[in-house]
C-alpha cells in the first residue's frame, strides 16, 4: 500500500475546519464513505493525522469513487505549517507571545527591548517588547492576561514572524520559581574567592616593579611630529546603528548612486500666505478643530505644480516611464529614531483642512513610533521642511523610487524691491532636487515657478489660473 496524496488548499471562508469531499482516486480504497464529511480542526494536533491509503494497481476513474480528497480550510490570520505543527501555542496554563507579521517587505527585525520582565503582570494586548525593523518599530503584545514567566529571547536578537519571545502564565503559577533563580550569582561569588588566593600570591612578588619604573624613561624619542596625537579610547563610545538608521543610510546612498540629481532654487515671498493664515486661523480652528499651518499651502501648491508638470510625478522603470495619474504626497518627518516619510493618500482630492488633519495624525504617529508600514509605503512626490529646524538653504536628496523632492526652508525677513521701493519681506528659499535622466531643466524650473506663484498668491488655487 502507498500513502495517498493530500491536496492542500486555502479557501477564503470564515471558520477553522477541515472539509472532505469526493475526489478522483484508485479503484480500491480503505475508506468507504461517499457522503461529504465535516471535521472540526480543533480536535487534531497536526494535519498528518488525516492521511489515507490506496491500493497499488488501481485505476483512475472519471467519476468520484469511495476515496476522499482532503481540503484544508483555515483562517488567513494564522500562519500554520502543515507538518508536525500544533494549531495553537496555548498549552494549558502557559501561552507564548510571538513576533507578529511585520509586513510583506519585512522578513525579520531586531528585538530592541523588553518592556516587561519575569514576574510582571500583563493584560491582554499589552505591549511586552518592541521589534525594530528597517522601517518602523513594532510592539509584541500579550495574547492573554497573566504573569510573565520567562523570556525566551534576548535583546539584540534577530527575530522573524512567529518566533516565541516570552512565556506567560495565565494563573501566575511557576513565576516564583523563575523569579527566584539567583543561583548564578552564588556561583559568581565563588569565583572571586577562588581567585583571591592567586591575587595574594602575586602581591608577595613586587620585587621586579622597581626595574619597570626605570623603563618609562625613553618617551621623548616616541613623540615625533609625523605621528598624530589621538584621543584615548576611554573617551569614545561605540554604539551599534539601529536598523532604521542603516536602512535610511542605504537608501540615501542608493539614491546618489542611481539618480542623476540636480537641484534648482527659487525664493518665495510668504507675505500673502502668512496673512491668509493670520486672518482665518481662529475661524479655521473653530470649524475644523485643527490649526492652519503653512505646510497645507505648500502641499496644495505642489499638487497644482504636479498637475501642470506631470513628468515630475512620473518615474523611470527600466526602459519605460511610468506616469502616475494620482498624487500621493510624502511628508518627511524627523523622529528621535530617524527619518520617516508618511504618505498623504490621494492628496489631490484633499482641501486645506483635510491636509492639516492628516499631517497632524501622521506626524503624531511617527513621533510616538506607532506608524505602520502601509502608512509609509508608496508616494509619488516628497516635501521636506528643513525650515522647522532653522535651515536656510539645502539640497535635499530624492526619496527612491520617486523622481523629485521639494525642500522648504526657514522664513527670514530680507530687504526686497517692491514697486520700486525697498521694503522688508518674509522670504523663504525653496529647492527642487530632480532626476535629470527624466526631468529636464525647463520642466524643473517651471515646476518650482508654479509653486512660487501659488504660494505668493493663493487666490490662483480658487480661480485655477
Amino acid at each position: 500500500m502507498i500513502r495517498g496524496i493530500v491536496r492542500r488548499k486555502v479557501a477564503p471562508v470564515l471558520g477553522n475546519a477541515w472539509k472532505g469531499r469526493p475526489a478522483l482516486a484508485a479503484s480500491s480504497c480503505n475508506q468507504a464513505a461517499r457522503n461529504e464529511i465535516l471535521i472540526i480542526g480543533k480536535g487534531f494536533n497536526s494535519v498528518e493525522s488525516l492521511s489515507y491509503h490506496t491500493l497499488l494497481g488501481g485505476q483512475s476513474h472519471a467519476k468520484p469513487r469511495s476515496c476522499w480528497e482532503v481540503t484544508a480550510l483555515y483562517q488567513t490570520e494564522y500562519s500554520i505549517k502543515l507538518r508536525n505543527r500544533s494549531f495553537s501555542s496555548d498549552s494549558g496554563d502557559l501561552v507564548e507571545a510571538v513576533v507578529p507579521f511585520m509586513g510583506e517587505s519585512i522578513t525579520d527585525g531586531t528585538l530592541a527591548q523588553f518592556l516587561k520582565k519575569p514576574g510582571d503582570r500583563v493584560q491582554v494586548d499589552e505591549p511586552i517588547a518592541q521589534i525594530e525593523t528597517d522601517k518602523v518599530t513594532i510592539d509584541v503584545v500579550s495574547p492573554e492576561a497573566g504573569v510573565i514567566q520567562k523570556l525566551l529571547a534576548k535583546e539584540g536578537d534577530t527575530v522573524e514572524p512567529g518566533v516565541k519571545i516570552a512565556s506567560i502564565s495565565k494563573s501566575g503559577e511557576g513565576v516564583t520559581e523563575a523569579a527566584s533563580q539567583p543561583s548564578p550569582p552564588k556561583e559568581e561569588e565563588k569565583s572571586p574567592k577562588a581567585e583571591s588566593a592567586p591575587i595574594k600570591e602575586t602581591a608577595k612578588e613586587p620585587s621586579p616593579q622597581p626595574s619597570k619604573l626605570k623603563a618609562p624613561s625613553p618617551p621623548p624619542p616616541r613623540a615625533t611630529a609625523s605621528e598624530p596625537q589621538l584621543p584615548p579610547k576611554d573617551r569614545e563610545r561605540r554604539v551599534p546603528m539601529t536598523r532604521l538608521r542603516k536602512r535610511v543610510a542605504a537608501r540615501l546612498k542608493d539614491s546618489q548612486n542611481t539618480f542623476a540629481m540636480l537641484t534648482t532654487f527659487n525664493e518665495v515671498d510668504m507675505t500673502n500666505l502668512m496673512k491668509l493664515r493670520s486672518d482665518y486661523k481662529d475661524a479655521f480652528v473653530e470649524k475644523h478643530g485643527v490649526k492652519l499651518g503653512l505646510m497645507s499651502g505648500f502641499v496644495k501648491a505642489a499638487i497644482s505644480a504636479l498637475q501642470y508638470q506631470p513628468v515630475v510625478n512620473a518615474v523611470i522603470d527600466g526602459d519605460d516611464i511610468i506616469y502616475r495619474d494620482y498624487i500621493d504626497i510624502s511628508i518627511a518627518v524627523g523622529t528621535p529614531k530617524g527619518l520617516v516619510v508618511p504618505v498623504l493618500r490621494n492628496a489631490g482630492n484633499m482641501n486645506f483642512a483635510e491636509i492639516e488633519k492628516e499631517i497632524n495624525t501622521l506626524a503624531k504617529k511617527a513621533t510616538e513610533g506607532s506608524i505602520s508600514i502601509d502608512e509609509m509605503a508608496g508616494g509619488t512626490f516628497t516635501i521636506s521642511n528643513g525650515g522647522v529646524y532653522g535651515s536656510l538653504l539645502s539640497t535635499p536628496i530624492i526619496n527612491p523610487p520617486q523622481s523629485a523632492i521639494l525642500g522648504m526652508h526657514s522664513i527670514v525677513s530680507r530687504p526686497m524691491v517692491v514697486g520700486g521701493n525697498v521694503v522688508p519681506r518674509p522670504m523663504m528659499y525653496i529647492a527642487l532636487t530632480y532626476d535629470h535622466r527624466l526631468i529636464d531643466g525647463r520642466e524643473a524650473v517651471f515646476f518650482l515657478r508654479r509653486i512660487k506663484d501659488v504660494v505668493e498668491d493663493p487666490r490662483r488655487l480658487l480661480l485655477d489660473v
